[in-house]
């Protein structure tokens, strides 16, 4: 197949661009700069896709038989998306998420037919616009769009963590880590290697258009045990603290958000609809055998050991007040 990704070199997306590489396919890359070609044998387009006019002189000799766009937010990227591909591209597939349903969740596993609905996260939100401007488009230009709902989706040199690489480094610094609620809520965390293997095997394919599907694994681990992998991996006991969503959005109000809007929430999802479609597709990678890959990554990779004194700051904050509070006596003079 001849594909093109809006993007991928990120998160979600290189584990797509990888794969699909590895099965031969002609793979095209549309972003705006891409440092060292970190995928041999893609074809990189230079090029800001919210530049209509130079994206379609890039676009004028080429047809694809699918286009993924990892970059499109808001209903205004969706049009873009129409104009542009309408004439070049067989299939189209938006990436939106998971946290676009109404939670707390009225049933278990959460179905693509689940109730929408993000009150707390304008990202959800969004999300949610761009898939009813999708579907509008669709039904009224025959647009051949189709709709991916990934969960929290890592790669090797991700740490899906609230403060990234800067958790791992308080734990081996043996400074205590924040960790939301009492750390028992259940989360999803899929690698983008199992992500992989779903998308690819939905492009191409005409009965998907107009459908959405989850791409997560089946595995259920709470944030405890989560947290807990990373320091296993890196041989270290770290200290947790554990504080209610509520209580960190008052010090970091996007992580506020995407707590209260996500991830405070046990989270269960139905991939039957993606197993019917892709039977090919199953998460493989257990979240063990993952953490062990990121840890091992950034040892390999010293450079990339990025400590944001935000993030610290932000921590040591909660940390010292919540001393001061959970200890009276310290109080005292």
């Amino acid at each position: 197949m001849k594909i093109l990704f809006i993007g991928g070199t990120g998160i979600i997306s290189s584990g797509c661009t990888q794969t699909a590489l590895e099965r031969g396919w002609d793979v095209f890359l549309l972003s705006r700069g891409m440092a060292g070609a970190p995928y041999p044998g893609a074809t990189h387009l230079k090029g800001d896709i919210n530049n209509r006019e130079h994206c379609r002189a890039l676009l004028r000799e080429h047809s694809f038989d699918a286009v993924v766009d990892f970059l499109a937010y808001t209903p205004a990227d969706i049009d873009r998306d129409a104009d542009l591909f309408t004439a070049c591209a067989m299939h189209y597939v938006f990436i939106s998420s998971a946290s676009i349903y109404k939670a707390p969740f009225a049933t278990y596993p959460i179905t693509e037919e689940a109730e929408l609905g993000n009150p707390v996260w304008q990202y959800s939100r969004d999300k949610i616009a761009c898939e009813e401007r999708l579907q509008q488009v669709v039904s009224e230009s025959k647009f051949p769009g189709t709709i991916v709902r990934p969960s929290h989706t890592y790669s090797e040199f991700y740490v899906p963590l609230p403060g990234g690489y800067t958790v791992l480094d308080r734990m081996l610094k043996g400074l205590p880590v924040i960790v939301h609620g009492d750390g028992t809520s259940v989360w999803s965390l899929t690698h983008s290697r199992d992500f992989a293997v779903g998308l690819l095997g939905l492009l191409g394919k005409p009965e998907t258009i107009g459908q959405a599907y989850h791409i997560t694994t089946d595995e259920q681990l709470t944030w405890n045990e989560i947290y807990r992998l990373f320091a296993d991996r890196l041989e270290v006991k770290a200290e947790f603290i554990h504080l209610p969503s509520t209580v960190i959005s008052r010090y970091h109000r996007e992580w506020g958000e995407s707590l209260l809007g996500d991830k405070a929430y046990s989270v269960q999802f139905d991939n039957a609809k993606i197993k019917k479609m892709v039977p090919e597709f199953g998460a493989k990678v257990p979240f063990k055998q993952g953490a062990r890959e990121i840890v091992a990554w950034f040892q390999a990779h010293p450079q990339r050991q990025i400590v944001d004194p935000m993030w610290n700051d932000v921590m040591n904050r909660m940390v010292s007040d919540w001393k001061v509070f959970s200890d009276p006596l310290s109080n005292m003079t």
